[in-house]
């Protein structure tokens, strides 16, 4: 079945957003607290299906939450994000796993493409947009503030906030992509990419360029090849992903 040129304007955005989000990600050391940050969806989901709501609703609004928990407990606590990311999802995933079951389970998990209502096809571009713009405009202010926060607040940046909206960027680009890869498989999408980038690349803007159009390439080729073989499409896609990503190491790094 072909895709709808809605659904597919939808999966390159969130791709293009997954793969800006996950430079800073993979920059700032988070590459194994962003699958955790994924799985804070699940309880969200559990009480959205629970209550006849639209899963990815529910999903979003824990995702904003957590991510909120996360940061008050981090600035609360000076423990560092991976540990109250990992405290958190820990507590997440047993609430998930209480709330949810069967085969709803299995599609927050891997996720469920099916068929996209108008609303969420406007509401998806709309935060995508959101995402990518955000860190296209604010990418100078987040490495000052990654390589030093000391400097950041000399140079007038309020390191809090600008940590608080990236994690609140992060957690809505988990949200886009959970119709298509679910709880479990996001974080790969937005950790593989980048993480290839990063290895590729000499200078920030090759590093966004390359992780973007891994992302989208990897989404796209992925949505077909499932099609295709008749497979469950997030799978698929992180397949391909991490195709590219071992393919990358057979080119040597320049120093």
């Amino acid at each position: 079945m072909t895709a709808s040129p809605e659904a597919v304007a939808l999966s390159v955005s969130m791709a293009a957003a997954a793969g800006l989000v996950g430079c800073f990600a993979v920059m700032r050391r988070m590459t194994l607290a962003s699958d955790a940050i994924s799985h804070v969806a699940l309880p969200g989901i559990g009480v959205a299906i629970a209550f006849h709501v639209h899963p990815v609703l529910g999903g979003v609004a824990m995702l904003f939450l957590g991510t909120l928990l996360v940061w008050g407990l981090e600035h609360k606590t000076r423990m560092s994000t991976e540990t109250v990311i990992g405290v958190v999802f820990s507590t997440a995933l047993a609430l998930g796993a209480l709330l949810a079951s069967g085969e709803e389970l299995i599609d927050a998990l891997l996720g469920s493409p099916g068929q996209l209502g108008g609303w969420e096809v406007a509401l998806g571009l709309l935060g995508a947009a959101a995402v990518i713009a955000f860190v296209v405009l604010q990418r100078h202010r987040l490495v000052l503030a990654l390589v030093s926060a000391d400097m950041a607040r000399t140079a007038g940046i309020d390191v809090a906030r600008l940590d608080l909206l990236y994690l609140l960027a992060f957690a809505l680009t988990v949200g886009l992509g959970l119709r298509y890869l679910g709880v479990l498989l996001m974080g790969s999408l937005i950790i593989i990419p980048a993480a290839t980038a990063k290895y590729l690349a000499r200078r920030l803007p090759e590093m966004l360029g390359i992780a973007v159009g891994l992302a989208v390439a990897s989404t796209v080729l992925g949505d077909a090849l499932a099609a295709r073989l008749h497979r469950p499409t997030g799978p698929v896609i992180i397949t391909v992903a991490a195709a590219f990503f071992f393919v990358s190491l057979l080119r040597r790094r320049e120093p």
